[in-house]
């Protein structure tokens, strides 16, 4: 048993009847549709688990899905040294009614997951008062394999969530802040850990027909082979959505894994395909839906859209003895992208217009080594993990102006390997039964060699950052814990940026360089209280400083520069398993995001959220009746640096009800935007120029919600 945790939970619990203790949706194919390695858990324990006995839990109990204070996935479950962490059972992530797969991870308190563009392309994520851009400083991972991609051809950290199936989703580990030690790259504003289940109890089979040309079948089936078990899954879906040219989203996606032992002591090999393709209607301008040029779901360049396909492979190996725990995972991915955008129109080419092709084609490899080390210091109970980590990239990018997707000429067209190693060490020590204490540090090296069609932005890259992480707990006292945490981070930049010195478009003018480390520093001191039976709520207080950097801007080959920020905020967070058929949650971040330097343009950080806030309550257990009801709100955001512009406030209800019959089967209904909500996904404020302009216009450019849209499953365990 670690010796840093609290009481552990019974010898006779299983992990996988834990996961099926946490389990409440219908999709999770059931009670055991969760984890299903049958190991003890002597080395483990949970902070707090809000669900009745593993025997008593049936396949829609609503009485848990949320873990707090736990953390470890695949690994020994460890207390979370902070307020702000935890981890969501899959079979929560999978009683949210969502439009789109990554959505599900908006059960992580306080994260916006929303789309600008096509189904296909990744989803735009927002954070602590940070618009994330495409997964920029929260680093996102899949079964300990990273979906960031650095140095992307569309956005550094571009993290694409639309191979993800939910179903598949045994549990999610998130944590917020630079403050833990396995985080890197991408990871100052948060980091959330997917795993996928090695079993499922049941075999599941469903199909949903919905609004817009939605259609998805899926099955999941394992069955004992050899000493292990085999795991297929998967997935084809078609979606059209409520646009005037229609999305035409064409995806399949598919799993295969064998696995051996348990999460503490065994292995599993992975693999994964996925391929879609789509056309995009992106954001378009106010003033074009104002004037009658197009309507609200049109688009203004109809030829705008994608294609990608992920392939990979990846193992995962664990050992438990005397010493500890040894964890090791390695992965290869093959990652291919198509992008072809126009969010100026006719603003740098009036005859031709300014769409371009954005093409990403890359393999990338690297794994982790970690071991925790069990002891005693002077008597005291004490625990040291070292880690290492690694991680390297061998990719063309590539910047192309088109018109109808056809071929005009080449912006920049990049050779690119990249790589990194990073090594981490922490020592966990509890000095009393109510205080026990965290000190770290983790060591970054990066290395990267450009060849670039235009010669002066070839070159090579060094650069390195250490960080400490620091994090104290007192109590818990009266059910109460007090979390104090202080940690340094860093996000790397496009590459590209870093060695170029010319304008591709314009080679007589010269560029800024950027840093290729760009550091931050996060402080945060929360609560967390359980003195209520079923009532989990926890507040943190956060401030997370980004040093002035420069930005690679993938849409025009070029760099920006930006300047250094703070955010200040609060985070309330709620879980209260009502009865063991009735649970309800809560949450609310408001942040104040500001420029830290003095500059006329202004001091607001643009598209910054200051206010997000989530309710939800979720029904059932066992045989009959269940559902849910999601509300989110994603408040209004400064569009410029002097507050002049502004977003609107977007809030929606998303709701489900279904029943569970006897014979395994269920039946569901989902009904998104179920107020009808005339509100937007996203909105920016920038310049552009439609036909007959005489120059370009500064103007809102939103993504509309889509109108309210239902979809029907019927899904069978066997």
């Amino acid at each position: 048993m670690s010796i840093l945790q609290p009481p552990p939970v019974p010898r006779s619990l299983s992990v996988g009847a834990l996961a099926a203790a946490l389990c409440i949706a219908p999709t999770c194919a059931g009670a055991q549709a969760a984890r299903a390695d049958e190991v003890t858990l002597s080395e483990i324990s949970v902070s707090a688990v809000a669900a009745p006995t593993a025997a008593a839990a049936g396949p829609a109990s609503a009485s848990a899905g949320y873990v707090g204070g736990v953390s470890g996935i695949g690994g020994a479950l460890r207390p979370v040294d902070a307020a702000s962490g935890g981890i969501i059972s899959g079979a929560q992530i999978n009683s949210r009614p969502v439009t789109r797969p990554g959505e599900v991870l908006e059960e992580v308190p306080g994260l916006i997951v929303t789309q600008h563009s096509g189904e296909g392309k990744a989803n735009q994520f927002f954070l602590r008062g940070f618009n994330l851009d495409h997964g920029t400083d929260i680093a996102l991972f899949v079964d300990g394999m990273p979906v960031n991609m650095r140095t992307h051809a569309h956005g550094q950290g571009y993290a694409d969530l639309n191979f993800l199936i939910p179903e598949l989703v045994g549990a999610v580990e998130f944590h917020k802040g630079p403050y833990f030690v396995r985080d890197g790259d991408f990871a100052s504003a948060g980091s959330v850990r997917i795993d996928y289940l090695d079993t499922v109890a049941q075999n599941v089979a469903l199909t949903s027909l919905g609004s817009f040309g939605y259609r998805r079948a899926l099955s999941i089936a394992s069955a004992p082979l050899g000493t292990g078990n085999l795991l297929v899954a998967g997935e084809a879906q078609t979606y059209d959505g409520p646009w005037e040219v229609p999305d035409n989203l064409r995806k399949l996606n598919g799993v295969l894994r064998y696995s051996q032992g348990t999460a503490l002591d065994g292995f599993s090999v992975t693999g994964m395909a996925y391929w879609a393709r789509w056309n995009a209607t992106n954001q378009i301008p106010e003033r074009a839906v104002a004037d009658g040029i197009i309507g609200r779901y049109g688009t203004l360049d109809p030829t705008d859209g994608g294609d990608t396909g992920r392939f990979s492979l990846s193992g995962r190996w664990s050992q438990t003895d005397e010493t500890g725990i040894t964890r090791a995972n390695a992965y290869v991915i093959r990652y291919r992208m198509n992008l072809w955008n126009d969010f100026t129109y006719f603003l740098n080419d009036p005859v031709n217009g300014d769409q371009f092709r954005q093409l990403d084609d890359r393999v990338l490899g690297g794994g982790e080594v970690a071991h925790v080390f069990q002891g005693d210091l002077v008597g005291l109970p004490m625990e040291n993990e070292i880690g290492l980590q690694t991680r390297t990239d061998a990719m063309r990018v590539g910047l192309f102006n088109t018109t109808n997707r056809l071929f005009r000429s080449t912006v920049l067209d990049d050779r690119v390997l990249e790589a990194s190693a990073a090594f981490y060490y922490e020592n966990r020590l509890r000095w009393t039964d109510w205080l026990r204490t965290s000190v770290g540090f983790r060591a970054d090296g990066y290395y990267a060699d450009v060849r670039s069609d235009t010669p002066a932005n070839s070159g090579r890259a060094r650069d390195g950052i250490v960080n400490p992480k620091l994090g104290l707990v007192l109590g818990p006292w009266a059910e109460t814990e007090l979390y104090l945490n202080y940690g340094g981070g860093f996000h790397s930049n496009d590459v590209r940026g870093v060695t170029a010195t010319t304008d591709p478009a314009s080679p007589l003018f010269n560029v800024a360089r950027s840093p290729f480390l760009v550091p931050s520093t996060g402080y945060e001191v929360g609560i967390r209280n359980r003195s209520i039976a079923g009532l989990e709520t926890a507040v943190a207080l956060f401030r997370l400083d980004f040093a002035s950097e420069n930005l690679f801007q993938g849409d025009t080959g070029t760099t920006e520069p930006s300047r250094p920020t703070r955010r200040l905020g609060i985070e309330w967070t709620n879980r209260y398993a009502v009865t063991p058929w009735l649970r309800l949650e809560g949450d609310l971040t408001v942040t104040n995001a500001r420029f830290a330097d003095r500059d006329p343009a202004g001091s607001r950080v643009p598209e910054a959220p200051t206010t997000i806030a989530s309710a939800g309550i979720t029904f059932g257990e066992g045989l009959g009746w269940f559902g849910s009801l999601r509300f989110r709100y994603f408040g209004p955001r400064p569009l410029i640096e002097d507050n002049a512009v502004r977003s609107k406030p977007t809030a929606l209800l998303n709701g489900r009800v279904g029943y569970n019959f006897e014979n395994g089967v269920s039946l569901s209904l989902d009904i998104l935007n179920l107020t009808n909500a005339r509100a937007d996904q996203i909105t920016y404020f920038y310049e552009s120029r439609l036909p007959g302009e005489a120059g370009g216009v500064a103007d809102r450019h939103f993504h509309p919600v889509e109108p309210t849209a239902v979809r029907l499953t019927l899904a069978g365990r066997f």
